[in-house]
Formats: structure tokens, C-alpha cells, sequence
């Protein structure tokens, strides 16, 4: 198992957990699909994301989902895991922390289909649940994505 791991250039599954305190993009792994002529589904949930208002530099919590349809590459979860912990001290509006995710997660894996969105828990009264996707462009994915997002409704 530890050979397949190598080969596939993957450094953080099974191995010794080392958290980054910034912002690491870098941290995020990918693995080959083995089905890459199939359409299907890939989430994750993170019911535990934290970040930081630019602003007062006080913490924010939400719960961020990612929903793919994998291409060629598909992205490692403890590396997905890894790279959503360095959020902790970043600060960055909620709306961003969620672009800037989807944004990563496309330049790591060139995805069919992404959608990224934060349930973020309420601060002075108000929550706020941005969402992003992104269809790869000239492909029925790119409809998808436009269809999705004028018909999405995002539910706390």
C-alpha cells in the first residue's frame, strides 16, 4: 500500500499529521480517477471549518460542502482536510474563503463540475451562505453549471 501511495505522489495519507497555522494551497494532493469516462458524484463535508474576519480578526464558523464531478484527478481527503485546517488564521470574508476553495480545488484537479458552499453560523444576527461552481468550459458541464447556479437554493 505504501508503494501505490509513492507512486501516486501522495505525502499525507499515513503519514505523521502536520497542521499548517497559514493559508496552504500547497498541502492539497491529487490521486489518478479510475473512472474517469463515468459521471458521478464526489462530496465533502466540513462541519468544522473556521476562518477569521479580516476585519476584527474574530473567528468564523461554517460548515463548507464540495460537490464534484472528478476528470482525470481526484483530490486526496486528508490533504482536503489538511488545506481546509489552514484556513484557521486566515482572514478573508466568507464569500472569498469559498471562491478561493473552489478556485484551489480547479487549478489542483481541472474538475467536470465544482460547487463550493458555506454555511456560515450567524454573527450579529446574520448568517451567510455564499456559493460558487464551475462547469469545464465547452463541455455539458459548463450548462450544468449555469443551470445550477440560476436554480440553486441554499438551505441552512
Amino acid at each position: 500500500m505504501t508503494a501505490n501511495r509513492e507512486k501516486e505522489g501522495l505525502k499525507s495519507l499515513g503519514a505523521k499529521t502536520c497542521y499548517s497555522m497559514d493559508y496552504a494551497p500547497e498541502v492539497l494532493e491529487t490521486f489518478v480517477n479510475k473512472h474517469p469516462d463515468n459521471d458521478y458524484w464526489v462530496q465533502f463535508n466540513c462541519p468544522e471549518f473556521t476562518s477569521l474576519c479580516p476585519i476584527t480578526g474574530q473567528p468564523d464558523f461554517a460548515e463548507i460542502k464540495i460537490n464534484y464531478v472528478p476528470a482525470e484527478r481526484m483530490v486526496e481527503s486528508k490533504s482536503l482536510k489538511l488545506y481546509l485546517f489552514s484556513f484557521r488564521n486566515h482572514g478573508d470574508f466568507h464569500e472569498d474563503c469559498v471562491n478561493i476553495i473552489m478556485k484551489d480545488l480547479i487549478k489542483l484537479m481541472q474538475p467536470k463540475y465544482i460547487e463550493v458552499v458555506g454555511l456560515f453560523t450567524p454573527r450579529g444576527g446574520i448568517s451567510i451562505y455564499p456559493y460558487a461552481n464551475y462547469g469545464m468550459p465547452g463541455t455539458k458541464y459548463e450548462k450544468m453549471a449555469e443551470t445550477r447556479f440560476f436554480n440553486h437554493e441554499i438551505r441552512g
